[in-house]
């Protein structure tokens, strides 16, 4: 392509108002190109920011840190009692243990898997956006990728941000791991368990919202599926009686079960239950087959996005 050329008019049919004609053609690009890598950092970078609503009017912030709030008070309180009283909150059974803490957020945890994922995926099929994506070094692949990273980005906030918090609170009572390699070995288990369950809810939430193009069907959907894996199989389970290893479609329990193997403990079993209950009967599964289930959770996400995504015409 040549460089833009303008026809030069003369000065007298300028002075009287004549109209000038400039030839403007197309410029090739001169700019750096960075690549694929770059094109997925940006993707991940904007969703993160959208989802988040960072950038964005302040009814887009409201819901997603509303519950980022939920999940990381109670750990902050933690801090900060830790930080003013002088007291023993272990023996005192004030903080929870670290693998106990997930309870608490589980709510905040499933609310925001129904409002980030239909933001992530959806968005971009309504409005347009996903030829435009495609028509740069980004493939279908590797957008899928970027958005899957950026909603595990997102979710980590939920999964390890208030564990991180309650590791300073353990630290700051003088309970918390004895010695820098101790200390390094429980931060490890936090960012394994709270990736591998957001790495698990991501693809299943990512399936869900590839099914729609209305995000208010698709967070009905993400909402039905954490809620509704769990009612499903606890009644077979635990009513019915049927075999423990159907809490592999159980997506917030198999989940769980695998977040206390990274822990090295048991599922918490209150004194109340007994036999039969969903921590006994969790606890008669290996952890080989809590690793396969949530494996299966996430090669079953990723293979129903990638078929519905090639169905969709976006280019390449």
């Amino acid at each position: 392509m040549s460089e833009t050329a303008d026809v030069e008019v003369p000065a007298a049919e300028a002075a009287e108002g004549a109209a000038q004609i400039l030839d403007q053609r197309y410029r090739p690009y001169s700019g750096p190109r960075h690549g694929l890598a770059a094109a997925m950092r940006a993707v991940v970078a904007s969703s993160v920011r959208f989802t988040l609503g960072l950038g964005r009017p302040a009814r887009h912030k409201f819901l997603p840190w509303l519950a980022v709030v939920i999940a990381l008070v109670p750990a902050v309180v933690f801090v900060g009692i830790a930080t003013v009283l002088d007291i023993d909150m272990v023996s005192e059974q004030i903080l929870p243990e670290y693998h106990q803490y997930y309870g608490l957020i589980q709510v905040a945890l499933f609310f925001f898997c129904g409002i980030v994922v239909p933001e992530s995926l959806v968005v971009d099929r309504r409005n347009g956006m996903l030829p435009l994506y495609l028509s740069t070094p980004l493939r279908r692949w590797s957008y899928l990728a970027s958005k899957s990273m950026a909603v595990a980005v997102t979710l980590a906030v939920i999964t390890v941000g208030p564990l991180l918090f309650l590791l300073v609170a353990y630290t700051i009572e003088g309970s918390g791991p004895d010695g820098l390699g101790d200390w390094l070995v429980v931060l490890v288990r936090i960012l394994a368990a709270g990736v591998a369950i957001a790495a698990t809810i991501t693809a299943a939430s990512l399936a869900i919202s590839s099914l729609t193009d209305r995000r208010a069907f698709a967070a009905i959907g993400v909402i039905l599926l954490l809620l509704g894996s769990n009612l499903v199989t606890s009644m077979l389970v635990e009513v019915a009686e049927l075999d423990a290893r159907l809490y592999a479609f159980n997506l917030g329990d198999i989940g769980a079960a695998l977040k206390d193997r990274i822990y090295g403990v048991g599922p918490p079993i209150a004194l109340d239950e007994g036999e039969g209950s969903p921590g006994q009967r969790l606890s008669e599964l290996s952890t080989m087959f809590v690793v396969a289930a949530n494996a299966a959770w996430v090669l079953a996400g990723a293979a129903v996005v990638w078929w519905r995504y090639q169905r969709i015409d976006g280019g390449k």
